[in-house]
């Protein structure tokens, strides 16, 4: 092999070392990346059932309360109209 070659090959694997090792140091902080981003979604995901069975509970209460209520008005618009008759 001439010399010129010796040295596109020395040159052309220097290259693809450093290529190499920065692909091996991306990978490595994608995955860490990968990671957080699972832990942030398990957390958010956490938090929208906490507020969603919050919800639920808080309209279980206050469905019959708002019915009882409505029953109230109407029982009280009825006696109010009866006595003034």
């Amino acid at each position: 092999m001439s010399t010129a070659a010796e040295i596109l090959v020395i040159i052309v694997s220097s290259f693809l070392a450093i290529f190499l090792i920065i692909s091996i140091i991306l990978g490595i902080y994608l995955i860490k990346l990968s990671a957080q981003i699972r832990r942030v979604t398990k957390s958010a995901q956490s938090t929208v059932d906490d507020i969603g069975s919050t919800f639920s509970n808080i309209s279980k209460v206050i469905s019959p309360v708002f019915v009882g209520e409505v029953i109230g008005r109407i029982m009280k618009k009825y006696t109010n109209k009866k006595g003034s008759k």
